[in-house]
């Protein structure tokens, strides 16, 4: 659990309200980046007592490099939002704090020292009808520290005294925690976002093959590699919070084809479970994020919460006619042979044998991979397991026996495919 020191000046910041942000911006989960952002601006003014504000995203036109008011709440402004852009330079507080990352606190707008290197743009009031006093200004970051949107604060509401007053020293680190907690729904549902363009692009392209007979057979090939870069692109989204590299996902594919082929599956079923395997956890992308990054112990509520990422998957892909082996392998990859698995403990030939396929992919590159709590085992440690057992693992109870003796035959392949994609 993070340290967090509260002010007694600063009450209405408190704990709760603080940890309360993700449950805020993400339940129910947003449907936009753009609903989001509004979500995230008004938390922000809730958590500092901020009555005006904006939040700005990053744009360019005429290859110049601008920030863009995408939010703005404002006590003057209700019906519309006005058009606040700038340049991306120190001449102003938030081009400032785009550029250096850090977070600006300033009592007075209007009389900022002259060894700053910023000034306020009285422009700002005059758009939003407001008269600045105070200020608070602060980025957020993907996780490489670069930032993606500035957030700016405006004329905090003091909760004793119901007057304009400063924001206090310590809402500088609450401005980095606010960061730091918000980091991860951000980038899912930038992914989420920039998915849900490239599926708009994949659909007009399918529309315009029937107008465009004489380009159909071009136009199928750009159509099927959009469609495996949307799954692709859907895949790593459920990998944001793994210890692993997306790499894992290439392998799940390679591990699954070659079984597949050794089972002497038809050539229609090997492709479709080559690109089909790496979806198999898509449904942590709508697992409360609480849950996923929590490093420690899980509580009951908490495991719960994570077994319904099969279910989840499921919703999430069976819409879609093309990836209906991709929504059964989601469904059922933690079903086990003996029935002891979730989320319907299905047994046998019960479950779906491209999920008996991938589950046995999955587990082998589980096993070499390195995690906090485990080492990664070698190739020969990783096959022992699988074909033997050991305290977690009853490879008679988890897998189909005829598959787990195809992998006895060709797991040698397994070890190159994990050596020809091994993590970075």
């Amino acid at each position: 659990m993070m340290n967090i020191r509260i002010s007694p000046a600063s009450s209405h910041t408190d704990v709760d309200l603080l940890l309360g942000v993700l449950e805020y911006v993400e339940r129910p989960r947003p449907r936009s980046l753009t609903e989001l952002y509004k979500r995230l601006l008004s938390r922000a003014c809730a958590l500092t007592g901020a009555e005006d504000g904006a939040l700005y995203t990053f744009s360019r036109t005429g290859g110049r490099r601008r920030l863009e008011a995408v939010q703005v709440r404002s006590t003057a402004l209700r019906d519309r939002r006005p058009d606040l852009r700038m340049a991306v330079d120190a001449s102003s507080i938030s081009g400032y704090v785009a550029l250096s990352g850090e977070t600006v606190r300033e009592d007075n707008v209007y009389g900022i020292p002259p060894d700053r290197p910023y000034r306020f743009n009285p422009e700002f009031d005059r758009l939003l009808g407001i008269r600045s006093r105070c200020m608070l200004c602060f980025c957020l970051t993907d996780y490489e520290g670069s930032a993606i949107a500035v957030v700016q604060l405006a004329n905090r509401r003091d909760p004793t005294t119901g007057e304009i007053a400063p924001f206090p020293p310590e809402m500088t680190e609450m401005a980095r925690l606010f960061d730091r907690l918000v980091r991860g729904a951000v980038e899912r549902m930038t992914m989420v976002d920039r998915i849900r363009a490239q599926n708009t692009r994949l659909r007009d392209r399918s529309q315009k093959l029937a107008e465009q007979r004489a380009r159909i057979e071009e136009l199928r090939d750009q159509t099927e590699e959009a469609f495996l870069l949307s799954i692709s692109l859907l895949a790593r989204a459920a990998e944001i919070y793994d210890e692993g590299t997306g790499d894992h996902i290439v392998r799940v594919n390679e591990y699954s084809y070659c079984l597949a082929k050794e089972l002497g599956m038809p050539a229609s079923f090997c492709d479709e479970i080559r690109y089909s395997a790496q979806l198999h956890d898509v449904g942590k992308i709508a697992v409360d994020t609480a849950v996923l990054k929590k490093t420690g112990t899980l509580t009951h509520a908490d495991r719960e919460e994570m077994n319904r990422h099969p279910i989840y998957g499921y919703e999430i892909l069976h819409p879609s006619g093309r990836l209906q082996m991709a929504a059964e392998i989601a469904l059922h990859h933690h079903e086990k042979w003996d029935g002891t698995g979730y989320p319907r403990g299905l047994k046998g030939e019960q479950v779906p044998i491209s999920a008996r396929i991938v589950q046995i992919a999955d587990v082998y590159d589980a096993l070499r991979s390195p995690r906090h709590y485990k080492g990664p085992m070698s190739h020969a440690e990783a096959v022992g397991v699988m074909l033997k057992g050991d305290k977690r693992i009853d490879p008679q109870g988890h897998f189909d026996p005829h598959i787990l003796e195809v992998f006895a035959r060709c797991h040698d392949r397994f070890d190159e495919i994990w050596r020809q994609f091994a993590d970075d």
